[in-house]
């Protein structure tokens, strides 16, 4: 399982279910620890009992096999009573698990269903990869300006994968106007977040540019990073 498709959720707050919040956070302290085994005793009962935050815990900790065999069977059970009741984080790793067949059959339809849910939830790494599944025609009718668009959604909250795929639809013009100024500006951004990959292609882009249009390329990727990403 990709671990940062399948997100380990960890918070301290039990917004459905504030009684619990003790045993979840036992089980938060043992995990973090290492001690899989207490994690296991303090979840187990509360996701038996419908909490979704212990449920997502669970469906991480079978997918990866941490204090319980590797079983992508078990792990989609838990993930998938999570999801139904609107965990975005389930939502987003269970998509994952139908993307790759792990536990369930392939099935992109039913992983772009998913992703869905949690995209619309503001889930970035959901938006980033569901951007990918229409761009892919995976699961979906293939549409590059709908996969801008999720794409653009998590490029405003830092995403650097999403931030260079967002530079490369600007960069090669798939279902959007080329442009070379901003394909510029989000692959310097991703580039400078530390995707490897952006900066080889920000200086294709380059090569491609007068020295004004770089000049403004560089100036609104100062502005984006200062904006937090935001209206860029």
């Amino acid at each position: 399982m990709n671990k940062f498709l399948a997100t380990l959720l960890i918070s301290f707050s039990l917004i459905s279910f504030p009684s619990w919040a003790a045993d979840f956070k036992k089980g938060v302290f043992a995990y973090e620890s290492g001690d899989y085994e207490t994690a296991l005793r303090e979840w187990v009962p509360l996701a038996e009992q419908g909490d979704i935050n212990a449920q997502t815990n669970l469906g991480f900790m079978y997918s990866e096999g941490q204090g319980v065999p590797q079983d992508y069977n078990t792990a989609v059970k838990w993930y998938t009573l999570a999801a139904e009741q609107g965990g975005m984080d389930a939502q987003t790793s269970l998509g994952w698990m139908y993307k790759m067949g792990d536990g369930v059959p392939q099935d992109y339809k039913t992983a772009a269903k998913w992703y869905t849910l949690a995209a619309e939830q503001g889930a970035a790494n959901g938006q980033f990869v569901l951007g990918l599944m229409y761009e892919n025609g995976e699961g979906v009718l293939q549409d590059y300006k709908t996969a801008a668009k999720w794409y653009t959604l998590a490029a405003e909250q830092g995403f650097e994968m999403a931030q260079f795929f967002l530079g490369l639809i600007y960069l090669n013009g798939y279902g959007i106007l080329q442009d070379l100024v901003y394909a510029h500006m989000w692959l310097n951004i991703a580039a400078y977040n530390g995707y490897e990959a952006a900066a080889f292609n920000r200086d294709i882009a380059a090569k491609q540019m007068t020295p004004s249009q770089l000049e403004k390329a560089q100036n609104l990727a100062r502005e984006c990073v200062a904006k937090d990403y935001k209206g860029c």
